[in-house]
């Protein structure tokens, strides 16, 4: 049998990967899994990222996080898990995670699965978002934006509170509806009115032209430097919803002061748990649950000349009650 690991992680983003990196450093047995689909790999090039001055794409942080968890023994395998349950047969409180068709067991699981952003209907997305013209996060990348023509896509309300913030870097900003709500009725219409925010009528198609972003509004064009597409984001908890884990109302799993979930030994980090959707937030929130987990576990205590060994699974104690 393959030996039970201390932790499975699920999700090789950036809360996925700095959890790999604690907890190997930690000397736990991990392994994480990588669907292939973070958010992050959305990113043409961050410039809020600490550390990178001169900014990073999404795919480069990525790789370099990888190899930083590589080279402290950490596990990465590429593939989907497919199902989390209670490991009932062993009976020790772990989880039997089915993984590419066969059964991996752990201890813990840190759940870094992230979230899904829902994307506008447009012919060359990727290509719009790498090019910039089409962005997601105003947190994230707004400074980018300073003075340039900015429409923020979304239902109304929302849409209303992301333009107000974007107002801070342009005076040219508009909203675009797209999905429910009535200009009349928005609690921040006043606001919107003395901040100089046009709102304009629902479009009726979206293009990218290859350098800019346009919508057809009561049959003509309108074209501008960014979008903000805020059509709304899909969690990804549905792996722990089978096994009771609470959530809020849009799907995001709720979390402790240590990233520990409603399951006892289920741990959440990142995007999955946060509205606040942000690489920051995401390792800051994989610290804590590595160092939760490790102090859940049972000890590990060294043996002369294994310094640098990954530590063997052995038998014992292997509950992980999250306390």
């Amino acid at each position: 049998m393959t030996p039970m690991l201390d932790c499975a992680i699920v999700g090789a983003g950036p809360g996925g990967l700095t959890a790999a990196v604690y907890l190997s450093r930690f000397r736990r047995s991990i392994a994480v899994f990588d669907a292939g689909n973070s958010r992050a790999r959305w990113i043409p090039e961050s410039h809020n990222c600490p550390g990178f001055p001169s900014g990073i794409g999404g795919d480069a942080f990525l790789a370099r996080m990888a190899a930083q968890a590589r080279a402290f023994g950490a596990r990465i395998e590429s593939g989907e898990v497919a199902a989390i349950e209670r490991d009932s047969d062993a009976g020790n409180g772990g989880f039997a995670l089915t993984f590419s068709g066969r059964r991996v067991d752990a201890r813990c699981v840190v759940l870094a699965t992230g979230c899904d952003d829902v994307m506008p209907r447009i012919e060359g997305l990727e290509q719009a978002v790498a090019s910039a013209a089409l962005r997601f996060c105003p947190v994230c990348d707004a400074f980018e934006a300073v003075d340039r023509d900015i429409a923020v896509h979304g239902p109304l309300e929302s849409a209303a509170r992301h333009a107000l913030f974007l107002r801070t870097y342009s005076d040219r900003v508009s909203i675009v509806p797209g999905g429910d709500g009535v200009w009349s009725d928005l609690p921040q219409s006043r606001r919107l009115n003395e901040a100089g925010i046009a709102v304009t009528g629902v479009p009726s198609a979206m293009r990218f032209d290859g350098q800019r972003c346009s919508f057809t509004i009561d049959g003509r064009n309108h074209a501008f430097d960014v979008v903000y597409a805020m059509l709304g984001s899909r969690q990804r908890s549905e792996l722990a919803l089978p096994l009771g884990a609470a959530c809020d109302d849009e799907g995001a799993l709720r979390v402790d002061s240590h990233m520990r979930t409603s399951v006892p030994g289920l741990y959440a980090i990142g995007d999955v748990v946060s509205a606040l959707n942000q690489i920051a937030v995401a390792t800051g929130h994989a610290a804590v649950a590595a160092t939760a987990v490790h102090n859940a576990l049972p000890p590990r205590y060294a043996r002369s000349g294994s310094a640098r060994q990954q530590p063997s699974i052995r038998g014992g104690e292997s509950r992980c009650n999250g306390h």
